[in-house]
């Protein structure tokens, strides 16, 4: 039984927004609960950073296809262009969490060095924090006190939001040393080597790579790896390396100068053909096309890497304006006869 105040404030499909996604500084407080129906395909990145805090008491995060089992409390800090993904267990109850997606650009502020070394706890390996005691619950506190700032909006309450959250993340930052956070090992020891595997193609995807040559570094059949494969990612090898590549390169075209041939070799294609055409696949355009469209790398990128979305989801309110997230929401309701 949680104590009053080791507790944290959680409406469920609530929201605080400050500013646009596009501002140099924005927050959306994203307060959900979700289950196993939500879980995604394959991994995103997005270009703002994003704090995960589990409300419940359990699920699992994959990070660059490294798998993390979280408990209650938890907070995972992605920053951009992270490979990440969200697991909610299958057949149980759904789990409540709450997303923090913020963008603090340093040159803001005359602090800036200050504001970097803020933000220096999202390179953390692993970016996952576990506190207890009276340090969880003054962080639950920062929680709650942003909760009450977002219901009650009074004058300058996004200023004052601002204000705890660079809090929060200095307590976490200033404490960072007695994290309690320890990876558990996997129990299915199948699960275990196939993350062992999605990891390795994280960091290799840049090299040929085929079924073989993975199967026998991991020292298993063809066959076995690829069954196994599909059954716990749910997208066969082939497809689960293209998409890394893809978001790799999608990453490049969006922030760096590299020519987009020097992009093609960089992750692992190999023929510019070959790039156009899984690149066209996943992405609906030409790696040029997709380089060039503003449009498309402001909002259309930003909602097919979506967190938690899939084909009957709901887009996150961070990438949606209020008035677009109720729109939404009174259409899910008319379909399932709660509407007027």
């Amino acid at each position: 039984m949680e104590s009053s105040e080791n507790r944290i404030l959680f409406k469920e499909d609530f929201s605080i927004k400050v500013n646009d996604d596009r501002n140099p500084l924005f927050y959306v407080f994203d307060y959900g609960v979700r289950s196993d129906a939500m879980n995604m395909e394959f991994q995103h990145f997005h270009d703002f950073y994003e704090l995960f805090f589990l409300v419940d008491d359990h699920a699992s995060h994959i990070i660059e296809g490294e798998y993390f089992s979280l408990q209650r409390y938890d907070m995972v800090l992605l920053k951009p262009s992270l490979l990440h993904m969200t697991l909610y267990p299958r057949g149980e109850k759904p789990k409540a969490r709450l997303i923090v997606a913020f963008r603090i650009s340093p040159t803001l502020s005359p602090m800036e060095r200050q504001v970097k070394r803020l933000l220096s706890i999202f390179d953390e390996e692993p970016p996952i924090f576990r506190f207890s005691g009276s340090l969880l619950n003054r962080i639950l506190q920062l929680f709650n006190t942003i909760y009450k700032l977002g219901t009650e909006r009074q004058p300058g309450y996004d200023l004052m939001i601002h204000g705890k959250f660079l809090e929060l993340l200095w307590v976490i930052q200033t404490n960072r040393k007695i994290n309690l956070f320890t990876k558990a090992e996997i129990t299915d020891s199948i699960t275990q080597k196939i993350y062992e595997v999605t990891s390795y193609l994280h960091t290799h995807y840049a090299e040929e790579l085929s079924l073989q040559e993975v199967a026998d570094h991991f020292s298993v059949s063809s066959f076995y790896l690829s069954h196994q494969f599909k059954r716990v990612t749910g997208l066969n090898f082939v497809s689960f390396l293209q998409q890394i590549r893809v978001r790799n390169a999608q990453q490049l075209l969006l922030y760096s100068k590299m020519k987009v041939k020097e992009i093609c070799l960089a992750c692992g294609f190999t023929s510019f053909s070959q790039f156009n055409r899984v690149f066209s696949k996943f992405c609906g355009v030409t790696p040029s096309l997709f380089r060039k469209n503003v449009n498309h790398q402001s909002e259309q990128l930003l909602q097919s890497l979506d967190p938690e979305r899939n084909a009957e989801a709901t887009p996150s309110k961070a990438l949606q304006s209020e008035d677009e997230y109720c729109s939404v929401k009174h259409k899910e309701m008319l379909s399932q006869g709660k509407g007027p």
